[in-house]
């Protein structure tokens, strides 16, 4: 079987991956035939592209960095139409998909056990499919406040030590305290025809078992239709606040859904994110999150 170990050189924990997994590949993996695939600065859509290229069945994809490698790989995959597997191991900031898998290290990554289903989230944005998330996506606010990690000020930051989720965190609130009423990130909305709460300034849909390490999902990854969503008014700090403390303490809450439908009242400019990866749309007039029509092959911690 062939092995195709997919990761970032410019990512920020790049140094940790040559030295834990690139630079003893040969033993660590000794039973697979190796090929490689390195993530350019050319954009998410773009590598996606060129990687799903090199994409056979059979194939066992490992993404070793944070989510937007183990996205890009995902993406890779479901749009290859090929019959191969993805494995992920953790080296990003929040490393949502590993810990669904539950491959947070290599010992919990036995490569030889059978693949799990999962049931990716599909993003459309008038009509037009844009990508799949593996554990979940976020329209408004949160969405606009993950651009922040591709400032090379931030990255450079982010450079200094590994705990960078910590880094991220606090970032993260420096942000919110400085843009969080400094314009409406989200125009009126509808969900699935319905009106949402006032003044909401982001929607969020969660699949897998974490969004940004510390907001707590459920199993959803693992069915074909369900998932969670809510409309939701973060810019309000107490709001934020219960909501952050019930999220790390019980559950993130939201609703049980099988798709949603968001229609703005007018054209509207939004942005959206699926696991640290984001875009900028214009005019929009509807978005739908829903599952897939197929299935990923995941490796999962036995």
């Amino acid at each position: 079987m062939r092995l195709v170990i997919v990761y970032n050189p410019n990512s920020s924990n790049y140094r940790r991956v040559k030295k834990d997994i690139l630079d003893d590949r040969e033993n660590i993996f000794k039973d697979y035939k190796l090929a490689e695939y390195t993530i350019k600065k050319i954009g998410f859509e773009n590598n996606v592209k060129n990687l799903k290229e090199i994409i056979k069945d059979k194939d066992l994809l490992l993404a070793v960095g944070g989510d937007a490698t183990a996205a890009i790989t995902a993406n890779a995959i479901m749009e290859s139409k090929k019959d191969a597997t993805l494995a992920v191991l953790p080296y990003g900031n929040f490393n949502d998909l590993a810990r669904t898998l539950g491959t947070m290290k290599l010992s919990d990554l036995n490569l030889d056990s059978k693949p799990i289903k999962l049931y990716p989230l599909s993003i459309s944005v008038d009509g037009e499919f844009w990508r799949y998330a593996t554990c979940y996506v976020t329209i408004g606010m949160t969405a606009e406040a993950v651009e922040l990690f591709d400032e090379p000020k931030f990255r450079k930051y982010m450079q200094k030590g590994h705990k960078s989720s910590w880094r991220s965190y606090i970032a993260l609130a420096k942000w919110y305290f400085k843009n969080r009423k400094k314009k409406i990130f989200l125009p009126e909305f509808t969900i699935n025809g319905k009106a949402t709460v006032k003044k909401a300034s982001d929607y969020a849909a969660l699949s897998g078992k974490s969004m940004c390490r510390v907001m707590k999902g459920r199993y959803d990854f693992k069915k074909p239709e369900i998932f969670r969503s809510k409309a939701l008014k973060t810019i309000s700090f107490p709001r934020l606040f219960v909501l952050m403390t019930r999220s790390i303490l019980h559950r993130t809450p939201g609703d049980e859904t099988k798709g949603d439908i968001l229609e703005f009242k007018a054209p509207a400019t939004v942005e959206l994110q699926a696991e640290g990866e984001y875009k900028t749309f214009e005019n929009v007039k509807k978005i739908e999150v829903k599952k897939g029509n197929q299935c990923l092959k995941v490796i999962q911690k036995d």
